[in-house]
């Protein structure tokens, strides 16, 4: 649709990393030396078709893996402000893997070098996007030395707030309390995944033992009543990401999307692409997937200002954002 490609748009829930192409990943082992599981980049193109999460996370991992100069960083981080300007996305909220940083840089050079990116994407390309350092769940010995890393990030106003991803089952919100607690300390805002690969108790966790802003994905929110009213009553928003559901068995293939149930019900949407290179789409996608579901523009339109009010911008921010629509 026309009008969808013309709509300046918000995006809250993308990881800088999952929106690095394959190609990119592909040519940074060849340049560190990193050895992949594949022959060739025809293979490595195919590694990327995901069986289920547990594989998804296990590529995600390996594609990491290629980055091994605090310069590969501020090299994607360019990269992505291009990725989202050429959609006309004219602000951005964006995950980025704080787990595999602190294992293996540097922090005051990774924070030189995420500097260096920004501006130079900045300039390049005008578009305005803010960082969220995320804690990978899987590796929840890391989560101290992420917080001491977002926390610096803020000081030098590179990064707003603080997340949680990676592998939900077996990794359970409480296990980040008290990092979350201080990171509230800190004047951080707070976001986690929930309700993705496991059910409503990982979305009742992330609100009450984490008490945070905002859902990432949050579908598995309509296997509990109590849940959705809960949700509808105290407006929380949900980052929401069709095709990421749909490749990694979440949402069945041949099914519409659950978020048309959700917004029936009141819920706080927004629409987003979570990592649009793996998973072959990117926001403008999203919005016509849901408008070959049935979405009217008008509808459409009206997650997009959802995701300008979901976030973490001043009240003149969101309201210079909103006069763009």
């Amino acid at each position: 649709m026309n009008r969808i490609a013309k709509m300046p748009k918000i995006e809250l829930h993308v990881h800088v990393e999952g929106a690095t192409t394959a190609e990119v990943f592909y040519s940074l082992s060849e340049q560190n030396n990193i050895k992949l599981p594949v022959k060739n980049i025809e293979e490595w193109k195919k590694y990327f078709e995901f069986k289920n999460f547990a594989h998804f996370i296990n590529v995600y991992i390996t594609a990491v893996s290629a980055l091994k100069k605090v310069e590969d960083y501020a090299f994607i981080i360019e990269n992505f402000y291009k990725h989202q300007a050429s959609q006309n996305i004219v602000y951005t909220e964006a995950f980025l893997s704080a787990s595999f940083m602190v294992q293996q840089f540097n922090q005051s050079e990774i924070l030189d070098a995420i500097a260096y990116g920004m501006q130079k994407g900045s300039e390049k390309y005008g578009n305005q996007i803010n960082f969220i350092p995320d804690i990978a769940r899987n590796i929840p010995d890391s989560q101290n030395d992420v917080l001491d890393f977002v926390i610096e990030g803020k000081k030098r106003s590179l990064f707003i707030g603080l997340g949680l991803g990676g592998m939900e089952q077996g990794f359970p919100p409480e296990l980040f309390e008290e990092v979350y607690a201080e990171a509230k300390r800190n004047n951080l805002h707070i976001v986690a995944h929930a309700g993705e690969a496991s059910g409503p108790d990982s979305i009742w966790g992330a609100i009450n033992k984490l008490n945070v802003e905002r859902i990432g994905h949050g579908v598995r929110c309509l296997e509990d009543d109590t849940l959705i009213n809960y949700l509808s009553k105290h407006q929380i928003p949900i980052e929401v990401s069709p095709t990421s559901n749909y490749c990694l068995g979440i949402v069945k293939k041949n099914e519409n999307h659950p978020i048309r149930k959700m917004v029936d019900a009141g819920l706080f949407c927004t629409l987003n692409s979570d990592d649009p290179a793996m998973f072959s789409t990117n926001l403008e996608n999203e919005y016509n997937l849901l408008a070959k579901q049935g979405f009217s523009f008008e509808e459409l339109k009206q997650l997009n200002i959802n995701a300008i009010n979901a976030s973490f911008l001043s009240k003149e921010e969101k309201n210079n954002y909103l006069s763009l629509l």
